[in-house]
């Protein structure tokens, strides 16, 4: 006897009969049309990419938006109807007219200059799938209790994943959020529509999908899991988009934390199955490896919102889009259809047997080739071999395309509603690869005679600032302003854009290339600020001199102090901890020959005390003993000169041999901010190659504050230290740029943290050679200063300082107190120092 539900109350509301409705086949026939259409437009987009405004922009929002939203909210509802065992409701077909009238509303408006009217189309597609989610909820409440019911809240939850992100989008297009929000919103947009709408659909659908594939039961836990994950998964979700939005990096951080639990949860009924029935399909070794990528996109996601500043969040999550899209995304596409195409096709026993053995042939191939393919689209390698990512990409995608063509060709009769369906899936797996083909950068997309390259205009930076092509190239130019004011493009050659607002974009064509060409922003200030770039012929011998010429003459404005830092760089820690107990302090310092990055994307050897530059700072107080043990690491001779003891040079100052070590003992008689440095000479080049530091000797009763800082200030010499054209440099009193703790701009992409309220010391020493420092930060007063020994403004005083003026060698420090949470930036006044490097970034909190 089978259990008999009972339940006591008034009757559940069941769906009118109502008129006869159309076959079900005939429907699927009708909207799955819709997604082949979107997929056929996407890739009719790449094909004509170079003709289109915002081509990158355009192709993945026609996948994203167009095909895969139709074919989630297509399916989703198809997958309800089954698993409750409901009749769909009537209006589904309108909704999804009113869904597509929508896209293409969106995608028009935004491309075509038009962005009050993308904002309201935003709000039509929100709209249209609010409705899809309020049909589900209705549905699973009219239905009787199902085994799988807990996969329509999965659905739900998608469902409402895209009503954040098309809202967050809407406001995006609308071109009226301020600036500062914008990369908030377009990385709490890209999470929650990837996370949300496109990972939470999928897993739902594996609940039942991947048990099917291997042949076994469903497992017992799959209710359990599918209910708790589904309780981190939403609520990680939000914290993850809250986060970003308001800049909470660790909101945002713990929210994809609990979204990694969901996932390991929800696929942990899946991992037990596999314990029953191991894989032994190609069609489930293809979805478990889409499962693994993302895993492995989750975990990616979680280093770059935990390692990048808020402002580089967005542009640093393009990576993401081959692990999921490709990795993830196309993987289970082709492992569902490896095993649901020969069911679907028929045609018999014979036949089915047929199609099995023609779609499984040369998987292993196929298997390895979209894997390996993944990271080398996903990691910043060179053009080659991302071209060489693209190839296997081909390989893997485009023979399961041809072999499952075939097996339609055989198979007897196909119904016009197999076919609909079938085709769409095929142009998925191929719409899948194309709208990846944008990378984490701008990047030159080359065909035969024609490159077309997209250019942005932000950061008071053209990115990419030098774009190379062969001698008789036919250069596209899609330029496109990013920033939140005016900015144009003009060229030697006399093509230009208009002056374009914030958005808006323009193309330029250029006709066979026969010798380099410069480029700039017209607006006043603009170009000498650094708003340049140059088209360079491949194999042109003219360019190769001119780029030496320009290194010989490198100006602080081509250095691109706004490009991201590169991969494993760690700022100097500029906390500046208590003096140790103690009278007396024995340090050892290591002269060292080592390479670090002194500017965004630079990298370049310097001459260093411990490997950093500056060196340690040492800290004690008056009458204080230090004695140093030198090192001497390096490759040529060094020495090393404390200006925080007085004696006799003659010896401790002397310079040292390569192995060879020194004593140097001092006595700090005197309170300040003290710099030391080599003392061999010429002491202008082993200075300026970032052999300095800093000793800071505490005058008598220096109350405790909430936080210390010390920064040291330095200019920068590019070029490989002590060759003719760094000296020349030197010389002439010409650097390339001015750095806080040896990296210029460095805490602009690390800031300083405080607290709103807290007091904070900043110790500033002026390291040179040549040049001092006015420092000063950006919003703030200064209610203490020390110079040189001496008080010039004590707290507690209704006087205020707004700079803290230092020449070379000197030192002292400040105090402020952070009034409310913000951003203040801090740089040397002197404006050409600090627009050229010495410059970075207090991030206050509540």
């Amino acid at each position: 006897m089978t259990p008999t539900d009972v339940r006591i109350g008034p009757a559940p509301q069941v769906f009118s009969p109502g008129p006869p409705r159309r076959p079900r086949a005939s429907w699927h026939s009708r909207a799955n049309a819709i997604v082949v259409g979107w997929l056929a437009l996407t890739v009719l987009a790449v094909v004509a990419q170079h003709r289109l405004p915002e081509p990158r922009w355009l192709v993945i929002h026609m996948f994203l938006l167009g095909a895969v939203t139709n074919a989630i909210v297509i399916w989703s509802e198809h997958f309800a109807v089954a698993l409750l065992r409901v009749r769909a409701e009537r209006w589904d077909l309108i909704r999804l007219g009113a869904l597509n009238a929508a896209v293409v509303t969106v995608l028009y408006g935004a491309t075509g200059g038009h962005p009050g009217l993308a904002a309201a189309a935003a709000g039509g597609v929100v709209a249209a799938v609010a409705w899809h989610v309020s049909a589900l909820i209705r549905m699973a409440r009219h239905a009787l209790p199902s085994r799988f019911g807990h996969v329509i809240a999965w659905y739900i939850a998608a469902g409402v994943a895209l009503v954040t992100g098309g809202t967050l989008g809407g406001l995006m297009v609308s071109q009226r959020v301020p600036w500062a929000w914008h990369e908030r919103m377009h990385a709490a947009h890209a999470e929650v529509n990837l996370l949300g709408w496109v990972g939470l659909t999928v897993l739902g659908t594996l609940f039942t999908l991947w048990p099917t594939i291997l042949r076994t039961r469903v497992s017992d836990w799959v209710g359990v899991s599918a209910r708790w994950a589904l309780r981190l998964a939403v609520p990680g979700l939000a914290l993850t988009t809250g986060g970003l939005l308001l800049a909470v990096r660790w909101a945002a951080v713990a929210g994809l934390a609990a979204y990694a639990a969901a996932v390991a949860v929800a696929l942990a009924p899946l991992a037990e199955t596999v314990r029953r029935r191991r894989p032994h399909t190609p069609a489930a070794w293809v979805i478990a490896a889409g499962i693994g990528w993302f895993e492995i996109a989750i975990l990616t996601d979680v280093v770059i919102v935990a390692t990048h500043p808020q402002g580089e969040v967005a542009e640093a999550l393009a990576p993401l889009l081959p692990l999921v899209i490709l990795g993830f995304v196309a993987q289970i596409l082709l492992g569902a259809l490896t095993h649901l195409l020969p069911v679907v096709l028929g045609g018999g026993p014979a036949r089915l047997k047929a199609n099995v053995a023609l779609l499984e042939r040369g998987w292993t191939v196929r298997l390895a080739a979209a894997n390996l393919a993944v990271p080398l689209l996903a990691l910043p390698l060179p053009p080659l071999v991302s071209l060489a990512g693209w190839g296997l990409v081909l390989v893997a995608l485009g023979s399961f395309v041809v072999l499952a063509v075939a097996a339609l060709i055989l198979t007897r009769r196909p119904s016009p509603a197999l076919t609909g369906v079938v085709a769409g899936c095929l142009l998925t797996a191929v719409a899948v690869a194309v709208a990846t083909s944008g990378g984490p950068e701008p990047r030159a997309t080359a065909t035969v005679g024609r490159q077309t390259v997209e250019v942005t205009l932000a950061d008071m930076r053209i990115r990419p600032g030098t774009i190379q092509a062969a001698p008789g190239t036919r250069l596209v130019l899609h330029v496109v302003n990013r920033d939140a004011q005016h900015h144009d493009l003009r060229l030697a050659t006399g093509e230009h854009t208009p002056l374009l607002g914030p958005g808006e974009s323009a193309t330029l064509q250029l006709g066979p290339l026969t010798r380099d060409v410069e480029g700039w922003c017209t607006v006043a200030g603009h170009r000498a600020a650094g708003m340049t770039m140059r088209i360079v012929l491949l194999g042109d011998h003219s360019a190769h001199a001119h780029d030496t010429g320009a290194a010989m003459t490198h100006n602080p404005a081509d250095l691109d102090l706004t490009a991201p830092m590169s991969p494993g760089w760690k700022p100097y820690d500029a906390t500046l901890r208590p003096a140790p107990g103690g009278t007396e302090h024995h340090v050892e310092i290591h002269a060292k020959e080592t390479d670090l990055q002194v500017a965004p994307g630079v990298r370049q050897r310097m001459w260093t005390f411990d490997g950093t530059v500056p060196g340690p700072v040492l800290r004690g107080k008056v009458g204080d003993v230090f004695t140093i043990t030198f090192v001497n690491d390096g490759t040529m001779g060094h020495g090393i000169d404390f200006h925080a003891g007085a004696l006799a040079p003659d010896r401790p100052m002397r310079t040292i041999q390569p192995g060879e070590r020194l004593t140097y003992r001092f006595r700090a008689n005197r309170a300040g901010a003290w710099l030391y440095h080599c003392s061999t000479m010429p002491m202008l080049q082993h200075i300026a190659n970032g052999m300095y530091g800093a000793v800071i000797i505490d005058p008598p009763g220096l109350p405790r504050v909430d936080r210390e800082y010390v920064l040291v200030q330095g200019e920068l010499y590019l070029g490989q230290p002590g060759s003719a054209a760094q000296v020349a440099k030197l010389r002439d009193g010409r650097p390339d740029a001015w750095m806080f703790n040896g990296t210029a701009a460095g805490y602009d992409h690390a800031p300083l943290t405080a607290r709103a309220g807290e007091r904070v010391r900043i110790w500033v020493v002026a390291a040179g050679p040549g040049s001092g420092t006015a420092f000063h930060i950006v919003g703030a007063q200064f209610d203490t200063a020390y110079k040189e020994g001496a008080y010039l403004l004590h707290r507690g005083g209704t006087g205020g300082a707004q700079v803290l003026d230092l020449a070379p060698a000197q030192g002292g420090y400040v105090e402020t107190v952070f009034p409310e949470p913000g951003y203040y930036p801090f740089v040397d006044h002197d404006v050409l120092h600090g627009e050229a490097g010495a410059h970075g970034m207090f991030q206050v909190t509540e």
